[in-house]
């Protein structure tokens, strides 16, 4: 009762003031954290959310191994995420094979984020369509499909379809597009398995010129900058290459010297390494060193690699009957020439009488393994009946070793012959040793072929497929 009306006023002011300052303080707290929210909301819709579909890091070979480099290298890229979708079962259970790699120790997804699901069995068509949800539901905006064997066209072909319904842009990386073992059953399983696709990767022209084969009455638009085709008329061919693996490198603690000791290898050491098929022409490359080996007594022959057709225990119950259907299919629809049941071209080092020329690993290297091979020789032999883009090429690209192939397939578009490698004629064993024996005498210098395939890295693959 004793303050004045004024007081009374002021202390009233006063309370307003500070009432609306801390008022004020709350809102603008609130609008920072709503930013921030928004901010990371709006970051979140940036990345770009990637599906590579392939076999996984479990599984033995070449595409395994390309798989997961393209993995590395997309998650690498800014603002994207990368799963790896993967078979679990690749083929029928009736192949007499085993795919699952049980020798490597090594981790090649170490220190990435890239998480890994096995979903696709080939066998059961109700894992196709959970496949198709689980990249639904993830929200993929790319998946990149790995094409490598005409088979796979039934869950393959579904899976693409089912995508493209969802909006969801698929594009089939090609590794082949006439298969290498061509049946009519084959080219019905390709076209149903890659007539639907928003984009495609192929490592070579002569790979576009088989997709146009393939599908006359589409409309192509071929670049090499990963650019996608604004025409509603025309499908994206983006030509790139096989990219330089970075999975295996060369190991400088290795001994090189200690190693050819060991094995009593000679001073120029050629190699051969994958798994023994015949359309990489172990035969010929076998037949050609026995011409050089004679003419001189310093070379030796590496041959590391699992013939494909003999991996598991032929005394099983199980195996017996997978290879007896297996053998009845491909009665059915193979051609007799491209049987490989018989082929062993191992053999020949016995007849020849080269067994004190070769050194001789017939199992599937682990991946810790590989470097040793490839440091301990001068030369790959890549003597191929027909060819398509090659991860044991691009291997021998990243330890800067030069090739000699068949000038066969997309090899010409690779190798300059007397640059970074030299071609001889295919099926002609002679010329075959002639590019042996010139490989010796007129050494390819490395640095060649590092400058030949310095455009050829994972990164700017990555840059093309991450295009619009």
């Amino acid at each position: 009762r004793c303050f004045s009306s004024a007081n009374r006023l002021s202390i009233s002011f006063f309370c307003n003031f500070k009432f609306q300052i801390i008022k004020n303080y709350i809102f603008a707290q609130h609008f920072v954290f709503l930013s921030k929210k928004g901010r990371l909301f709006h970051q979140k819709l940036l990345i770009m959310r990637i599906v590579c579909f392939g076999p996984g890091p479990k599984f033995k070979g070449g595409i395994s191994n390309y798989n997961t480099s393209l993995a590395k290298a997309l998650v690498k890229q800014p603002d994207t995420t990368v799963h790896i979708v993967s078979w679990t079962q690749q083929y029928p259970a009736i192949i007499p094979r085993e795919f699952v790699d049980k020798t490597s120790k090594s981790d090649l997804l170490a220190d990435t984020n890239i998480a890994v699901h096995y979903v696709t069995n080939y066998n059961n068509p109700l894992t196709w369509r959970e496949t198709v949800q689980y990249i639904a539901d993830w929200k993929a905006d790319k998946v990149i499909i790995q094409w490598s064997i005409a088979i796979q066209g039934l869950p393959l072909g579904y899976i693409a379809r089912q995508l493209m319904k969802r909006g969801i842009e698929v594009i089939f990386d090609l590794h082949f597009v006439i298969q290498k073992e061509n049946s009519s059953l084959d080219k019905r399983f390709t076209m149903y398995g890659i007539s639907q696709a928003n984009t495609y990767i192929t490592h070579a022209y002569n790979t576009v010129k088989e997709l146009q084969t393939l599908f006359p009455y589409k409309n192509l638009e071929v670049n090499e900058t990963g650019d996608r085709t604004q025409k509603s008329d025309f499908q994206t061919v983006i030509k790139l290459y096989h990219p330089i693996y970075d999975l295996f490198k060369p190991n400088p603690d290795f001994d090189v010297a200690g190693f050819k000791a060991e094995h009593q290898l000679e001073k120029h050491v050629f190699l051969f390494f994958g798994f023994i098929r015949k359309y990489k022409g172990l035969h010929n490359a076998i037949a050609a060193f026995k011409q050089v080996a004679d003419q001189r007594d310093d070379v030796s022959l590496v041959i590391c690699g699992e013939s494909f057709w003999n991996t598991l225990d032929n005394t099983k119950i199980s195996t017996k009957v997978k290879t007896a259907l297996f053998g009845l299919a491909k009665s059915i629809f193979l051609k007799k020439e491209d049987d490989e049941k018989n082929y062993n071209p191992l053999a020949l080092i016995e007849s020849l009488g080269l067994a004190d020329k070769c050194l001789i690993k017939n199992e599937f290297v682990a991946n810790e393994e590989v470097h040793k091979y490839f440091q301990i020789s001068d030369t790959v032999l890549l003597f191929y009946l027909y060819a398509t883009p090659s991860g044991v090429e691009s291997l021998t690209y990243n330890f800067k070793m030069p090739l000699v192939a068949t000038n066969v397939g997309h090899f010409p578009e690779t190798i300059t012959n007397g640059y970074n490698g030299y071609l001889a004629e295919p099926d002609n064993v002679a010329d075959m040793a002639r590019v042996m024996l010139l490989s010796i005498n007129a050494p390819i210098d490395r640095a060649n072929v590092t400058e030949a395939t310095k455009s050829m890295s994972w990164d700017n693959y990555a840059k093309a497929i991450l295009k619009k």
